[in-house]
């Protein structure tokens, strides 16, 4: 076992269940996740918390600042997301990552100074255990953790370099870390949701599936990790889309995937040379459809055309075990 950084033993709770993929018993950890509707209201302000995890996660509307503010976490050291809308497509929402000694008064600042957010996320500890350094070393980690995911398009000018702290801390913030990597995107917060490389995921994820189109010179590999379907760094695509639709739902779907397929470009995730199109991380989909239509150009049934080395559709994959 492990401490927090309140002294009380940590504990993960255990619960055994059957791989449907190896047909043997694995051992899997299991989280409780509290939530709290702090008006009673769905869309109001929420807490959530982990039981015997110290951290404290409350998210609201810019529209409940006011409400936040007057509340007792919003006192604390810690540190916070403000995020801006449209947060369903993966890369396209602002987010901006801080830290202050006391919440409340930096998010005043924001407010005047800041236009692009509609959401704020302040994460502090239950007991105020953590520092200034605790809290500019979860800043650091934060931005270069919402990098790596590659999930936001991240406001803050500056990286900074996280403080040096005693190798306990620096482990307890580490834990701290890992929590949050859990509670947001719980919350719809998938700003540092980055690929798990736990035993418990390699046991969950799928098989990689293949998607090819010769003519087109499309050859994609994909694979449901942690519950997303995500298209792999190295597959083949094409370098521009080029569906064309006739009826107006069709218009309206073909120039969305369009538009995907370009912001991915722009952005790096496609790289097009020497007109072939390739995938230069590994980027999170909607839908296998969706993941399908943007390597392809053209419209796709995801469920019937990626296709796992022993010939499993998707779809198939997805409802195995359903009849046993």
């Amino acid at each position: 076992g492990r401490w927090d950084v309140s002294g009380r033993r940590c504990r993960e709770e255990r619960v055994l269940s059957i791989s449907t993929n190896a047909g043997t018993m694995s051992e899997m950890s299991g989280k409780q996740i509290k939530l709290f509707l702090v008006d009673g209201t769905p869309g109001g302000p929420t807490a959530a918390e982990i039981t015997n995890w110290t951290g404290h996660v409350l998210s609201a509307k810019r529209s409940d600042l006011a409400f936040l503010l007057r509340r007792e976490e919003a006192q604390r050291t810690g540190v916070y997301l403000l995020l801006g809308d449209d947060e369903s497509v993966a890369g396209e929402t602002p987010c901006y990552i801080g830290e202050a000694d006391v919440v409340s008064e930096r998010l005043r600042s924001h407010e005047r100074e800041k236009d692009f957010w509609d959401r704020v996320v302040v994460i502090t500890s239950k007991d105020s255990n953590i520092t200034k350094a605790h809290g500019r070393y979860l800043e650091s980690r934060l931005i270069r953790l919402a990098e790596e995911a590659g999930r936001v398009s991240l406001e803050n000018k500056d990286r900074p370099l996280p403080p040096a702290l005693p190798e306990a801390d620096a482990s307890d913030m580490d834990y701290f870390l890992a929590q949050l990597q859990i509670v947001l995107p719980v919350l719809g917060v998938n700003a540092i949701r980055v690929k798990s490389t736990s035993a418990q995921s390699n046991v969950l994820d799928s098989p990689v599936f293949r998607l090819t189109q010769q003519k087109l010179g499309v050859d994609a590999q994909a694979q449901q990790i942690d519950g997303e379907f995500t298209v792999l760094a190295g597959s083949f695509v094409v370098p521009t889309w080029h569906g064309v639709g006739k009826a107006q739902s069709t218009i309206k779907a073909y120039d969305g995937y369009r538009a995907e397929h370009e912001r991915l470009v722009a952005d790096g995730s496609i790289a097009v040379e020497n007109g072939k199109g390739r995938v230069a991380r590994d980027i999170v989909f909607g839908s296998p459809s969706t993941a399908g239509a943007v390597c392809l150009g053209r419209s796709c049934n995801g469920r019937r055309e990626w296709i796992a080395p022993d010939g499993t559709m998707f779809g198939a994959w997805e409802t195995r075990g359903i009849d046993d």
